[in-house]
């Protein structure tokens, strides 16, 4: 049966303005980080992404070496973008980034002129797209100029393969400098991505005031620390949980002080009549410097679960003093 997109899409999802520009993001955002590679049929994949659509998640975030393995994940999003969603593009904003590692060499990593460009190239044709909405620098390298890198990006858009570049995970300092070199060349920076959770606020302590001044969007990924701010860890450590692999989430961050914070915190969102990953989503956003916040599902219930984060984003500053109360205890 052909896909037919939900009628109402767009009639609950909270819209954000992405810094000064005029592109305008849902404020739950899908990243296809993990769960999206070739160890789970395609089917699902499409399934994920039309369903999200249903709910007015309009955007998509992927990086060149979301995998596994690298690649798979735009690979699969391709299938579904150039198949069932293709009548929907100019409804959608499709990310991708280069930076990390993806293939062998001197030029598979970095942010070197040849890797971004030669990285985009490919993602277009595993996504099966001509332009992504928005291109990011996915890490700071020291090793290349930045004047190298922030010139890839305005390349990329003056190419007409990338309508908005960003950089992602870039310190306070570096983020400026970047804004200042893309305002030079005319291609502004329109998005920042730092990692942002209640157990990590890096973000709080210069990044936020850089981007508000210069008026650049910013959207959170791993707002719910790899799980650890759900209901998954509360009695112990499940087996084939991230924690147990030991992977992005050491088992040693699972500590019976981190779980009993979580368990003050899960108070605080039973008192919202929200999950706790509900409120942790929530918490991300209660900046209006915060454009969106990402959200990595590895089923149809769990993206129903979190996009209904969006019931509830207010916080009374009861709320916020005991959240924060809950978070300074030792």
């Amino acid at each position: 049966m052909p896909y037919d997109p939900a009628a109402d899409r767009y009639d609950r999802m909270p819209f954000r303005r992405c810094g000064r520009s005029g592109l305008k993001l849902p404020v739950i955002s899908l990243g296809l980080w993990q769960n999206f590679g070739d160890d789970r049929p395609v089917e699902e994949t499409e399934a994920i992404l039309t369903r999200a659509f249903d709910l007015g998640v309009t955007h998509f975030d992927l990086a060149n070496n979301y995998g596994p393995p690298y690649g798979a994940a735009e690979t699969n999003a391709g299938t579904v973008l150039g198949g069932t969603l293709a009548p929907y593009r100019d409804e959608l904003v499709i990310a991708t980034k280069a930076g990390y590692d993806m293939w062998p060499g001197p030029y598979g990593d970095g942010g070197s002129r040849k890797y971004l460009l030669g990285s985009l190239e490919a993602s277009l044709r595993r996504l099966q797209l001509e332009y992504v909405d928005i291109f990011y620098s996915h890490r700071f390298d020291p090793e290349t100029p930045l004047e190298e890198t922030m010139g890839a990006l305005d390349t990329a858009v003056r190419q007409g393969k990338a309508r908005y570049v960003g950089i992602s995970s870039y310190p306070p300092e570096q983020t400026e400098a970047a804004a200042d070199i893309l305002a030079q060349l005319g291609t502004p920076l329109l998005i920042h991505q730092p990692a942002y959770s209640l157990f990590n606020r890096w973000i709080e302590t210069g990044l936020l005031e850089v981007l508000g001044r210069r008026e650049v969007g910013c959207i959170a990924f791993m707002a719910l620390q790899q799980g650890l701010l759900t209901d998954r860890y509360l009695e112990g450590v499940p087996a084939g949980s991230r924690a147990s692999r030991s992977d992005t989430l050491p088992q040693e961050q699972v500590t019976d002080a981190v779980i009993d914070k979580v368990r003050a915190l899960q108070e605080v969102a039973t008192g919202r009549d929200q999950t706790m990953a509900q409120m942790a989503l929530a918490w991300t956003l209660r900046d209006e410097r915060i454009t969106s916040t990402l959200i990595g599902v590895s089923s149809l219930a769990q993206l129903e679960q979190n996009v209904a984060t969006i019931e509830n984003l207010a916080f009374t500053p009861d709320e916020l003093g005991e959240i924060d109360k809950i978070l300074s205890a030792r």
